[in-house]
């Protein structure tokens, strides 16, 4: 995490908790861990038997060093910025949603506005609620050819990013790796295949509708910009289709409206204040 206002220390001893902050939300954080000796032992005494004393105590001190390590005192590791049906939503996430979102749009960090932050947050919870839709049924995952075909997709909006070293060098000014961008596109390709599914049935797009958009929408835009006139036969297909999105977007929003209708969601953040760009 780049932000060093997120990372506070209090110096106590215990396990993970939430700590109250600022404008009532609560931060996840880590307290180096008490041992209680004897109570592990006890937990694993048939481990213990079975393995031996001396073997037992490698063992031991390997869990205690582990413990140790994932868990500096006092230091916040996250802050929670929603719930979705008990599902946390972490500042992390948030962030990483929004360097994800701006990378696509090619957009540059430092022009991410307070309005794009708040519908950042907006979307997070929509997928989220999308996601459980996704984990209650047997829907079918992206493979690695479809995640691979979109990340060469995102690729040709950057200029020297067929290279790899101008590939990296796209992907640096908003904290991205290879790996979190094809898990970013691999989650977006799966929602789209949700909403596809469901609403795609839904809707009919007559030949009435396919011809009065020809007439009212695309032949003044081709004359005004000076092109040829082109035959409604050559472009019905595309036209159907961009009808079928538009009224799928609409459906969409309808669908999510009745999704946190039904659902508990809790937000109390505003902005992220991780420091930076995201101030």
């Amino acid at each position: 995490m780049t932000s060093h206002s997120m990372f506070r220390r209090r110096q106590r001893r215990g396990r993970a908790w939430l700590q109250p902050c600022h404008k009532g939300q609560y931060e996840v954080r880590a307290l180096a861990p008490e041992v209680d000796y004897v109570r592990l032992r006890s937990n694993w005494r048939g481990l213990y038997y079975g393995m031996g004393s001396k073997s037992f105590s490698v063992v031991l001190w390997a869990v205690v060093l582990f413990m140790a390590l994932s868990a500096r005192a006092g230091e916040v590791i996250d802050r929670i910025v929603a719930t979705v049906n008990g599902h946390i939503l972490l500042q992390s996430d948030w962030e990483d949603s929004l360097r994800y979102e701006a990378f696509i749009a090619g957009r540059p960090l430092d022009r991410v506005t307070a309005e794009d932050r708040k519908s950042a947050l907006d979307r997070l919870i929509d997928q989220e609620l999308l996601r459980e839709q996704i984990r209650a049924s047997d829907a079918q995952h992206a493979s690695d050819e479809e995640v691979t075909k979109r990340i060469q997709e995102i690729r040709k909006q950057y200029p020297g990013a067929e290279a790899e070293q101008g590939w990296r060098a796209a992907l640096a000014p908003y904290g991205l790796t290879e790996d979190g961008l094809r898990k970013r596109v691999a989650m977006q390709l799966d929602l789209t295949r949700l909403v596809d599914a469901r609403l795609r049935p839904t809707v009919n797009i007559d030949s009435k509708s396919i011809e009065s958009y020809y007439n009212q929408e695309l032949l003044p835009q081709l004359r005004q910009s000076g092109e040829t006139d082109v035959p409604l036969a050559e472009v019905a297909p595309r036209i159907k289709e961009l009808l079928t999105q538009k009224k799928m977007n609409q459906l969409l929003i309808s669908w999510l409206q009745s999704l946190r209708a039904g659902s508990e969601i809790r937000s109390n953040a505003l902005s992220p204040d991780s420091g930076g760009w995201a101030q």
